[in-house]
Parts: C-alpha cells; structure tokens; sequence
C-alpha cells in the first residue's frame, strides 16, 4: 500500500500554526508540535485575560476615585453611600474620567453626596434633568434623531406597554 502524507492540506494547516505563532521564543515559532501547543495555551491566556482586564480596569478606577475623595476629605465607601442616596447613577470610569479632568464638577458630586449622607437631599437637581427630557421628547424632529434603545427608555418612563417588540416609528408615534 502506497504511502499518504497528506499533500497540500497539512502542508497548509501547519503553516496557518506557523504564521500565528510568528514572534514565539525559540522552538516555539519553528517547530510546528511546539507552536501548536503554545497557540493553544495563548487562546486560554487570552480569554482568561479578557475577563481580568475588566477587574483590573474596575480596580483602577476605584483607585483613581478614591484618591480624588481623600482630597476632598471623604472616604470612597461614604462617597459611593453619598451617591446612591442621593439618586445620582453614574459609573466608575465617569466617575474616575470626572476626578481627573473635571475636578470643580467632582468635588460638586462629593458635596451633595456629603450633603446627601447628612440628610440634606437636594431633589431639585433631579427635576431639572427631568424638565429637559420632557422638552426634548415634545419635538417630533428631536425624537427621529434619536436611537432606539433611547426611544425605548423614554417609553419605558412613559408606561408605554410592548416598547421593546416595537420599531421606531412605532415607538415615536406612540411617545407622542
């Protein structure tokens, strides 16, 4: 019996495990069992490491946020309490963005997060921010410029039922 060694479609395949692991150290980019290994290990590393990036990223903006609180002599614990009882939903890396490049509009929040922890809720701030949404959903041409995942949430906060099956002209027509 003749003897098969797989012609052009091995030859092709190591060389795909070849190119990819372009860079290794040593065998591991010249001997195709090596790299073939090291590739399977580098796919584990990866997403592994995907999911690390996102705690390290967290981490980092706690870090960031905390030092800006110490500055402003509070705690990032009390800060982060301040906050939500306060009704104010803004993110870490905002948060972190804001202490950095903002700092008059950080130490604003940490203000009304010191007032809010005290008891002093300051509500007229959230009626505000409500007024402009309300202005800017009467207008027929403010609501075809926005995106759907917007007009789903203004639905949302109107009661509307079956907003997230609709389309968007369904969901302006019925806004109005």
């Amino acid at each position: 019996m003749a003897r098969v060694k797989g012609g052009n479609v091995s030859k092709n395949r190591r060389r795909k495990v070849l190119k990819e692991a372009k860079g290794y150290f040593g065998s591991k980019h010249r001997l195709y069992k090596t790299a073939q290994e090291q590739l399977f290990h580098s796919g584990a590393y990866a997403f592994r490491d995907r999911k690390q990036n996102k705690r390290n990223f967290r981490k980092l903006w706690i870090t960031r946020i905390n030092a800006a609180c110490r500055e402003n002599d509070i705690s990032y614990s009390k800060f982060i309490n301040g906050l939500t009882k306060a009704g104010i939903e803004i993110n870490r890396k905002m948060l972190s963005e804001m202490a950095i490049d903002d700092a008059k509009s950080f130490t604003a929040l940490v203000e009304t997060a010191k007032k809010a922890l005290n008891g002093e809720v300051n509500s007229a701030k959230k009626v505000e921010s409500k007024k402009v949404e309300t202005k800017n959903t009467d207008n027929e041409a403010d609501l075809s410029k926005k995106t759907l995942a917007e007009l789903k949430e203004i639905a949302k906060e109107k009661g509307i039922k079956g907003y997230s099956t609709m389309k968007k002209e369904e969901l302006i027509s019925s806004i109005k």
